[in-house]
């Protein structure tokens, strides 16, 4: 192998964990259709980091939004980690996003009135784990983003940065093969941002974690290992940071 292949992110000799074959979704009929996605290929390999960047409209929450199992494909193929996900009907889907990923929004999207550790405990909650266990595992996710003290805060008792905090760590409680992460900066001041992210691209690093990103910032996006630029419901460009375009 030469050495120009052996440094591409993109290339791994396993099979990728993702892999996207005419991937269409459109919307309404007639006149009304749109084409939200427009054929997609595309291999994503295990522990990658991938920023997903393009101008609204571009089909790139589409994208996210499938390969997160979060929606169905119209046509085309979606295989991940062995199993053809586009024959899944909605309990396996539900399932397969339960025991293998993990998600960040720009929001938060904290339970308001519960603890720090409580919120964490959630997704464990999901799977029946008994309370002690689910503890014991929370504490570990929050100390891992360093939350150790925080456990009993609530939400309004802690800074954006420390909330972002506390989704991460709910996301990564259950210890997902695959994070995404939707514009996860979005609410913050550029200094969190760098420490988010810093945290992030850590879970990737140490712990293997595929991280599939949607954001609008080049410096942001610059973090990842990756970037595929989607437009018009196309991958415009797929390349390393430093050759992407910057985003609108």
């Amino acid at each position: 192998m030469s050495a120009s292949v052996a440094t591409d992110p993109s290339v791994s000799p396993e099979p990728p964990l993702f892999q996207l074959s005419g991937i269409t979704k459109s919307y309404g009929r007639g006149e009304a259709r749109f084409d939200a996605l427009r054929g997609i290929d595309l291999a994503i390999p295990r522990g990658q980091f991938v920023a997903v960047m393009g101008p609204s409209g571009s089909g790139k929450s589409t994208l996210m939004n499938i390969l997160g199992c979060l929606d169905t494909p119209t046509a085309g193929e979606y295989v991940f980690d062995g199993q053809h996900v586009e024959r899944f009907d909605s309990i396996q889907r539900s399932l397969l996003r339960r025991h293998h990923h993990g998600f960040i929004f720009q929001g938060f999207n904290l339970l308001a009135r519960t603890s720090a550790l409580e919120n964490v405990e959630l997704p464990l909650l999901y799977r029946g784990l008994p309370r002690r266990e689910r503890e014991a595992l929370a504490r570990e996710a929050l100390v891992s983003v360093g939350l150790d003290g925080k456990f009993r805060n609530t939400p309004a008792e802690l800074s954006g940065g420390q909330q972002q905090r506390v989704a991460i760590a709910r996301a990564i409680v259950t210890r997902p093969l695959v994070l995404f992460a939707d514009e996860p900066t979005g609410n913050l001041d550029t200094r969190t941002s760098q420490d988010v992210m810093a945290l992030i691209t850590r879970l990737n690093v140490e712990r293997g974690i595929t991280v599939l990103m949607v954001t609008h910032e080049a410096d942001v996006a610059a973090h990842a290992q990756r970037i595929v630029r989607v437009k018009d419901g196309l991958i415009d460009t797929d390349s390393l940071p430093m050759e992407a375009a910057p985003c609108c």
